[in-house]
């Protein structure tokens, strides 16, 4: 993500973060052969609010046309040049435990404008070893491979986690995806988003929960 760009035309962190949810329902549109799509239209494709989506958008300085709407094409190009994805980004997964080898197999990275290069462990019976056609290196290795600019995916054990940032940080890594189930500190300058999946499950069971109490107090007072 081109921060530096986010940060010059002042557009919010929470546009930011849903400008891959455009991008993606775009993408759909423009492979069924969509070439122009309402505001209506995009935002119900990305669940999210038409008046919300247009004032996102206008922080692109994009607008559309009045009775017409966007031009999916160009609307992605813009969305994608904001993001950074006008080239391949390097990635590096760090921890190939099973969440590791998951993240190493799935396919959806390359579609999507980042290169998984790779993948690091420092346990030696895993390093030297092949998962989805890549040879799993140290931190050693990578620090004579890797370029300067790097995106690292943590899939360690919470443990590893803060350990695996420092060396991560200490390569030059400025941007960290963490799946560990921890809290990691970093310096400033370095951005850490947080992916994680037990989080999200209890959010959806409190809303099951919810769910289930109104539905017993509608059934309660029908007797």
């Amino acid at each position: 993500m081109s921060t530096a760009s986010a940060a010059r035309r002042e557009i919010p962190e929470a546009t930011v973060a849903r400008l891959p949810l455009y991008l993606r329902a775009l993408a759909s549109l423009e492979s069924r052969g969509v070439d122009v799509v309402s505001s209506e239209e995009l935002a119900e494709a990305a669940g999210v609010r038409s008046a919300g989506l247009r004032k996102d958008l206008s922080h692109l300085g994009s607008y559309g046309v009045r009775g017409v709407g966007y031009d999916v094409a160009r609307l992605s190009e813009e969305i994608s040049r904001e993001l950074g994805l006008q080239h391949d980004w390097a990635v590096a997964i760090i921890g190939m435990g099973n969440l590791g080898h998951a993240l190493a197999a799935y396919g959806g990275f390359a579609t999507r404008g980042f290169s998984v290069r790779w993948l690091v462990d420092e346990d030696p019976a895993i390093i030297g070893t092949e998962i989805a056609g890549l040879r799993v290196i140290d931190f050693a290795e990578l620090a004579r491979q890797a370029p300067e600019t790097i995106i690292a995916v943590l899939a360690t054990p919470p443990h590893a986690a803060q350990q695996a940032a420092d060396r991560a940080i200490a390569l030059g890594v400025r941007s960290i995806l963490n799946f560990a189930p921890c809290v990691i500190t970093v310096p400033d300058g370095v951005e850490v988003r947080k992916v994680d999946l037990a989080t999200e499950l209890q959010i959806l069971a409190f809303h099951e929960q919810r769910g289930r109490d109104e539905f017993d107090d509608v059934a309660e007072g029908r007797r």
